[in-house]
């Protein structure tokens, strides 16, 4: 039995909030990390006939295999346990998981009851953190009045209002990129940002932190991205109201394009990417996962009109790259020479992995009518002996997979959720 009459001598309890598929994941996780020593789900409703359909549906996946197989390999044994049908109890793996059955909105799943400090609400339905605790919807605040201390959101937020801001408490943190901005004292909602964001900045974060690559003019970004439950198995109407069309359209046997809001959430991790042209968007694929993405970016070159070399070309790039898979202890960007294929990667475990034999670069010399600049003093033109200027760029084309699902995208969520953790203690 956990005592929970002080803060010592706690087992750590981890809440998780629906068992979509990031949900689900996170519990593979976290079973195979140990770190908490229980775990409480919340499903807010009756699944199957019973506590053994939650088992069955915990265990077997489609994209990843068998839970015990894919934490232990191929000759591990099953690893759920049903102890108690009524009160939703199981053991995993050695680990205590209780299932709740009963509430759906925040506002009155017992956390508190269960130690549950740190909740992970992995549903995608509370997505605005200014919504009243009390809405009659929910609202992911709900989570802080149930007991949680932290809530870390297993997507990006996203304030319906125009007229309303970010709230003081409420933080989007990514590990590896800027998960040490966390503010104990301040902060108790948390988003995790989307996967192609976590893929998208471990990407960007090595070329601005490096000289020659780390003044960028323009960038954009597409995402080859697999399937999510968002998009239809077959054609179907759409609800009123609804903009794109095209995620009603099968997944099964199309290519569907559509947005996706990484740039914007980009700036929010990395705030130096505000003061670049980044555009973004998503190309959704019939994979289950394993996702990639093309990143175009333009940088100044040093090479001088009498042909000097580039200061920036594909060789470089990769350089920046392999020294920043080799410096980070956690390993959480990998470089690869390899001829890699989408399904080769599934399960890695790396916030990206770059793809250095496809990155390329080409340089170019832009001419620049001055006389098209605001505000440029006469004495300026004078002095440079002309209206045009050739300005040196390197357009590069860089790649990085990332799984979207659990190599990349869980992996990090759980590192920030064990973060959090340790420093609310």
């Amino acid at each position: 039995m956990v005592n929970r009459n002080t803060q010592e001598s706690r087992v750590p309890v981890l809440g998780i909030n629906s068992l979509g598929r990031i949900g689900k994941l996170t519990l593979w996780h976290h079973i195979g990390r140990k770190y908490f020593g229980e775990i409480v789900v919340n499903l807010g409703r009756e699944v199957g006939t019973g506590l053994d359909s939650i088992a069955q549906l915990i265990e077997k996946d489609a994209t990843y295999g068998l839970m015990h197989r894919f934490l232990y390999g191929i000759k591990a044994d099953r690893l759920i346990q049903i102890t108690d049908e009524k009160a939703g109890k199981m053991i995993i793996d050695g680990v205590p998981v209780t299932i709740l059955r009963e509430q759906r909105n925040p506002l009155n799943i017992p956390w508190r009851q269960h130690g549950a400090d740190v909740v992970v609400d992995c549903s995608g339905t509370f997505k605005d953190p200014t919504v009243p605790v009390d809405d009659k919807k929910g609202s992911i605040r709900g989570h802080l009045n149930g007991g949680a201390r932290v809530v870390v959101h297993s997507a990006p937020f996203k304030i319906k209002s125009k007229a309303l801001t970010t709230p003081e408490d409420v933080a989007t943190l990514i590990y590896g990129i800027n998960h040490t901005a966390f503010n104990p004292k301040k902060h108790t909602l948390v988003s995790a940002a989307s996967c192609t964001t976590t893929g998208l900045a471990h990407m960007v974060k090595p070329l601005l932190e490096n000289e020659d690559t780390g003044t960028i003019l323009t960038a954009s970004m597409s995402t080859i991205h697999a399937v999510t439950n968002t998009q239809s198995v077959l054609d179907k109407m759409p609800k009123a109201g609804e903009k794109d069309l095209r995620k009603t359209r099968s997944i099964l046997n199309n290519i569907i394009l559509t947005s996706t809001n990484a740039a914007e959430a980009l700036g929010q991790v990395i705030p130096e990417v505000k003061n670049i042209g980044f555009m973004a968007d998503s190309i959704r694929v019939p994979t289950t996962t394993l996702s990639l993405i093309v990143l175009n970016a333009t940088f100044q070159s040093r090479k001088s009109a009498s042909g000097d070399a580039a200061s920036i070309d594909a060789k470089k790039i990769n350089e920046v790259y392999r020294k920043a898979a080799e410096s980070q202890p956690e390993k959480l960007i990998k470089f690869s020479m390899e001829q890699n294929v989408s399904t080769d990667l599934i399960g890695l475990d790396a916030a990206v992995i770059i793809e250095g034999q496809f990155n390329h670069t080409r340089t170019a010399f832009i001419p620049v009518d001055l006389s098209h600049i605001p505000n440029l003093p006469a004495a300026v033109l004078q002095e440079i002996g002309g209206k045009t200027l050739q300005v040196p760029v390197v357009h590069a084309k860089l790649f990085g997979w990332y799984d979207n699902e659990y190599g990349s995208y869980t992996n990090r969520l759980a590192d920030l959720t064990v973060y959090i953790h340790k420093n609310i203690l």
